[in-house]
């Protein structure tokens, strides 16, 4: 038996959202954010419901404890005319990430931009998150050296 074979792959619904918050939290305490429980799983539960996101999750086989997760939102691409996801957050706890949920979640991600017709999937990550950038690579993820990403991370509520 593979460490794959000991996992399973779930897409979320509004009933997993409690569980699915908690690891949420702590991947954005990961990226340095305070901590908000309740924050997160109102966040989660809005995009749940406005069908603004695609959540799938990975248990070990024999429990009901989600231990990673990856969120997807749609998006487009105005010069090809497609559709394409935006692979947004992913997470895996510690003490799963050597049983392959990370690639498990990639896979997962891209087995639905291919069931949907997308272009592809594109996703940012910390420069200094060297774990990660391995996985995507392996998994046929490219850097791009093309394009350069600006944010305006300004703007506020009126």
């Amino acid at each position: 038996m593979t460490n794959r074979d000991k996992l399973t792959i779930k897409r979320a619904e509004k009933k997993d959202i409690s569980a699915l918050a908690i690891l949420f939290d702590e991947y954005r305490v990961f990226y340095e954010q305070e901590s908000d429980p309740k924050g997160a799983e109102v966040f989660l539960m809005e995009r749940m419901e406005n069908e603004q996101s695609v959540i799938f999750y990975a248990e070990i086989k024999g429990t009901d404890e989600p231990v990673g997760f990856v969120q997807l939102y749609p998006s487009f691409s105005s010069i090809s005319l497609q559709s394409l996801w935006i692979l947004n957050d992913l997470y895996v706890r510690k003490e799963a990430r050597r049983l392959g949920a990370g690639r498990a979640l990639l896979q997962e991600a891209e087995h639905l931009a291919r069931l949907t017709g997308a272009k592809g999937l594109t996703l940012s990550t910390s420069a200094h998150n060297s774990a990660a950038q391995k996985l995507y690579e392996s998994e046929g993820y490219i850097r791009d050296n093309e394009f350069w990403h600006y944010n305006l991370l300004t703007i506020t509520k009126s």
